[in-house]
């Protein structure tokens, strides 16, 4: 009889240790020692360690929440700020130990990777797609002034959630978190 496959098992655990500890500090039998799995049936699913990282960016961005950019019946801006809110939540109630997968792996693996980069990139651009969109509808409602480069906010509003992120993760503290959502929702999208 056939044993089970531990493919699901030992992406999921993929996920969580390069969440926690990283992709250099991560290894295989990390991997499978989390999933409960022999560390000869990594190879059986995936053929190496950046395949494993780049469907964990994949599974990372499934729960990104871009839905919540989406959501019919709220302003905006108040669409944006929840998005972020949720983000940073985790990161907070992790106590500081998980940061952004994308963000982490950009600093991390892109100079060492062609295909964790471009994951990346796409990655980036994906969201930063989300956030024009909202930043969009801000403007034509006028939430936001008319003048507004959208394009150019967008891409500050994300770079500074990333540097929100790595500065918590070194402070223990949601001080930076505080500061990102002070300056985006008070001063820059005012």
């Amino acid at each position: 009889m056939a044993r089970p496959s531990k493919r699901e098992e030992i992406a999921q655990a993929a996920l969580e240790q390069f969440r926690t500890r990283g992709f250099n500090a991560t290894g295989i039998s990390d991997i499978t020692s989390a999933a409960g799995a022999p560390k000869g049936s990594f190879y059986n699913h995936f053929a190496s360690k950046e395949d494993s990282a780049l469907e964990a960016l994949d599974r990372y961005a499934a729960g990104l929440r871009f839905d919540m950019l989406d959501a019919a019946g709220r302003p905006p801006l108040e669409r944006l700020r929840a998005h972020f809110e949720f983000m940073g939540s985790d990161t907070v109630d992790s106590g500081f130990a998980r940061g952004c997968l994308v963000g982490n792996f950009g600093a991390e693996v892109a100079d060492h990777s062609e295909e964790i980069r471009s994951a990346v990139r796409r990655g980036f651009r994906q969201w930063a797609s989300h956030i024009e969109r909202v930043l969009g509808e801000a403007r034509e409602s006028g939430d936001v002034g008319a003048s507004l480069d959208v394009p150019a906010t967008a891409l500050f509003v994300l770079s500074a959630w990333e540097g929100a992120l790595i500065a918590a993760r070194a402070d223990k503290s949601a001080a930076p978190i505080d500061a990102f959502f002070h300056m985006v929702f008070d001063v820059v999208l005012r």
